[in-house]
């Protein structure tokens, strides 16, 4: 009986590591580990406003009146999933913008925008979202939050892959743009970006059009970001190394809970659809924002 007893246990026991290290793979082949600032950006302008602090797990961007900051990836994507942490300009944050975008080089350049709009002191940000291509925007959609930017840490990303990109806030999709290149629409697919973000001064334009102007007395004014998790196809030596089988972002698509946790944001905090925007494009919306029709047999 003892030793039924005994190998009883130990089967349980291996069951249980097995167990174990099936979870254990399984967190690591479906979540990037957060990347370490001094191995994954540069500080590259901002004349020591950008600071890498907390054994590379911070950085916080300063802006004055003489100078703002920012800092870019060290490396180059075609297509991935970026999300970051950040924690905005708290206070009289009029007249800044906190920028956190992919970007490719050169004058005909692809560019995903997301930029932060400060305001007065109890008004909401402006979360400004745009994306370039060949060095034209103009695709401009404008969200208020349903929280407090400034209070805590909320994740901000990107999914960018060949059918669509998708800007979330915490996890909740609050704009898709799909790729329309079938209905003679741009898309950005074949230029690799880095990541940049920065802290400037937009008071031109900003806060309600520029009508309300940057408080200097109140700078420094400073951003946190920190949980930066890249996870994509690495650009190298003109050609995009990525593997297929560990990249599920490069065919994702937002399944029916998503889609309608996206249709509950621009239904309730969508405050601009530049698709809408009629008055601005007389000549006709742009191509994508025209939703094809199928003909009947």
């Amino acid at each position: 009986m003892a030793l039924l007893f005994s190998y009883s246990k130990n089967l349980t026991n291996y069951y249980s590591i097995i167990l174990l290290l099936i979870f254990t793979v399984g967190v690591w082949a479906g979540e990037a580990p957060a990347g370490n600032f001094y191995k994954e950006v540069d500080v590259t302008w901002g004349d020591g406003r950008g600071k890498i602090i907390e054994n590379g797990n911070l950085i916080t961007l300063s802006l004055d009146k003489a100078s703002g900051s920012g800092f870019q990836s060290k490396k180059q994507y075609l297509h991935g999933r970026f999300d970051m942490k950040i924690k905005l300009v708290p206070g009289n944050s009029a007249g800044t913008v906190t920028a956190y975008y992919l970007r490719s080089e050169g004058s005909s350049w692809d560019e995903i925008d997301f930029e932060f709009l400060g305001n007065v002191s109890g008004q909401p940000y402006v979360v400004h979202t745009n994306i370039y291509v060949g060095g034209q925007g103009n695709r401009e959609q404008q969200f208020y939050l349903w929280f407090d930017p400034t209070a805590d840490f909320h994740t901000y990303s990107f999914l960018w892959n060949p059918a669509r990109i998708v800007f979330y806030v915490d996890g909740r999709p609050i704009r898709e743009f799909k790729n329309m290149e079938a209905n003679g629409a741009p898309y950005p697919k074949k230029q690799p970006m880095r990541l940049y973000a920065s802290l400037w001064n937009g008071e031109d334009w900003a806060t309600r059009g520029g009508l309300i102007k940057t408080d200097w007395t109140k700078a420094p004014f400073t951003a946190s970001f920190r949980a930066y998790k890249p996870n994509g196809c690495v650009w190298t030596n003109a050609a995009s190394w990525c593997c297929q089988n560990s990249a599920p972002w490069l065919s994702e698509a937002l399944d029916s809970g998503n889609q309608k946790m996206l249709r509950w944001v621009q239904k309730n905090y969508m405050i601009y659809n530049y698709c809408t925007d009629k008055k601005r494009f007389p000549q006709g919306l742009p191509k994508e924002c025209i939703v094809p029709t199928t003909k009947p047999n």
